[in-house]
């Protein structure tokens, strides 16, 4: 029998049914648990307690795999993140976005940004849980030294102290190849994030096209939008191959948006597909 892992749901994709309705958190993690999920990544306790959020996920029977926390809050309150996360049951932490100061594009900036990023992940990895990253594009720009700005990343921090939750849309964007980037961490990615897009033709700002307008348009001709699995652009056996030969957890499914169809609607054509596969 083909191996296959646990599937994941990162819950910042269900955000418009969560934010500044707290009183729809069980109902919505119910209907994750009736799509086949088996677990969730946190992006946020939505007005709830630590308590709160564990004994939902223990009633309704979805492991709290991860958790995403921007890297700021980190740094100012690590301590009271890993404690609240415990309490959860959260095994993983996770860096979901790497601020323009800090990018391998401005060297400097990202030799100052990697000392910062060890101390977080000794500090995760003392109190018995593990730092991930979690990437977008933008690490995959070429050194002086011709490695790629992601690899040296994790070059420069011990394991312990810093794994990979590799984003296959935005490796697969930048270059390629997500099914080499997880065959190329084995051992080091727990978590996989199964992300599908469509992309046509020139796009110079794909962060305005999905909500992040940090830059000029300066005449957009093209097109980039998420898609739920199996709906877009990428192949997925081979993907999916990787991480379990790669010794991964999990692999977690992540639409940031949704455009004409409803979140939940989207997360239920992602897992019927990995059903078809066999997962």
């Amino acid at each position: 029998m083909k191996k296959t892992l646990p599937v994941g749901i990162q819950v910042y994709g269900l955000r418009d049914l969560l934010e500044n309705t707290p009183d729809n958190f069980k109902n919505v993690m119910q209907k994750v648990k009736e799509l086949g999920y088996d677990g969730v990544e946190l992006a946020g306790l939505y007005g709830h307690t630590p308590e709160y959020i564990r004994e939902t996920l223990d009633e309704v029977g979805l492991v709290p795999i991860s958790a995403h926390v921007a890297f700021a809050e980190m740094m100012e309150n690590i301590d009271g993140i890993i404690a609240d996360y415990k309490k959860i049951g959260v095994k993983y932490l996770v860096m979901p976005y790497m601020s323009e100061e800090y990018r391998p594009a401005n060297p400097e900036g990202f030799k100052k940004f990697l000392p910062l990023l060890n101390e977080i992940g000794k500090k995760i990895h003392d109190a018995g849980m593990t730092f991930l990253y979690h990437n977008h594009d933008f690490e995959f720009v070429k050194m002086e030294n011709g490695n790629w700005g992601y690899d040296e990343m994790f070059d420069a921090i011990p394991h312990d102290n810093l794994m990979s939750e590799l984003d296959t849309c935005w490796c697969q964007v930048a270059t390629a190849d997500a099914e080499g980037f997880v065959r190329k961490y084995k051992d080091r990615i727990p978590v996989v994030h199964l992300k599908d897009y469509i992309k046509q033709g020139e796009v110079k700002n794909m962060y305005k096209l999905i909500g992040i307008d940090s830059e000029e348009d300066d005449g957009e001709e093209g097109y980039f939008g998420f898609r739920p699995v199996g709906f877009g652009m990428m192949i997925w056996e081979p993907v999916l191959n990787a991480a379990v030969e790669s010794n991964a957890n999990w692999v977690i499914v992540e639409q940031d948006e949704h455009y004409e169809l409803e979140p939940l609607e989207c997360a239920r054509r992602s897992r019927e597909y990995l059903r078809i596969l066999g997962w």
